[in-house]
């Protein structure tokens, strides 16, 4: 009898924020057990990447991230990337297996939340950053419960641009998601604290889809 064939190893998608920075998951990609194909993302006008006149809104960012979905995929983001994440799992639902938002914000109102608005801050240290990013105002709350993969939130508790309540909101939007909160953490979670995230991302991988 012919043994049935394994299911297809996801490969590992690393989504930056606003900083462009590919390396900030870099130390979590390094330590994972997980077989799958590493790949790192930058966004065109972020963190030295060249501008491309044809991305002009968050949509572009979406559309490129779920172009290169070849095969399931687990899609790791950080902060604005989390909300690129999101659309992408809404957008190809089939293509997701599971999704790591780090600090996001989801999507959703973070400054009732109590959120510092860091957007006159990030334009004095990146005076060209694309005016559209700066501009963009999205709310998926509504559409938040259409995402039935497994969802692994990191938090810190010591992150004014996405404070915790952040994150606790967001997973009573996602139908299955855990939310970890590592002490005195900040935005730069993902890298900083990596030794005290990887055995959250090995367990959470292992997760079965509903």
């Amino acid at each position: 009898m012919t043994p049935p064939l394994s299911p297809a190893v996801e490969t590992l998608m690393f989504l930056p924020g606003a900083s462009g920075n590919r390396q900030l998951w870099k130390p979590v990609a390094d330590g994972l057990s997980h077989p799958g194909e590493r790949r790192f993302f930058g966004w065109p006008g972020f963190g030295g990447v060249p501008e491309d006149p044809s991305v002009t809104g968050i949509s572009d960012l979406v559309t490129r991230v779920v172009g290169e979905m070849a095969g399931p995929v687990v899609l790791f983001a950080q902060s604005m990337g989390g909300l690129i994440a999101l659309r992408a799992a809404l957008e190809a639902p089939e293509k997701v297996r599971s999704l790591v938002l780090s600090v996001t914000s989801g999507g959703i109102d973070v400054h009732a939340l109590g959120a510092l608005d860091w957007r006159r801050e990030f334009t004095a240290q990146n005076p060209h950053a694309p005016r559209w990013f700066l501009d963009a105002r999205e709310d998926l709350t509504p559409r938040l419960g259409q995402i039935a993969v497994p969802v692994l939130l990191l938090w810190g508790d010591a992150d004014p641009i996405s404070p915790v309540a952040v994150g606790r909101r967001l997973t009573e939007l996602l139908p299955d998601a855990e939310l970890v909160v590592i002490p005195a953490g900040t935005h730069e979670l993902a890298s900083e604290r990596a030794s005290e995230v990887l055995p959250h991302v090995e367990r959470h991988l292992l997760k079965p889809r509903k």
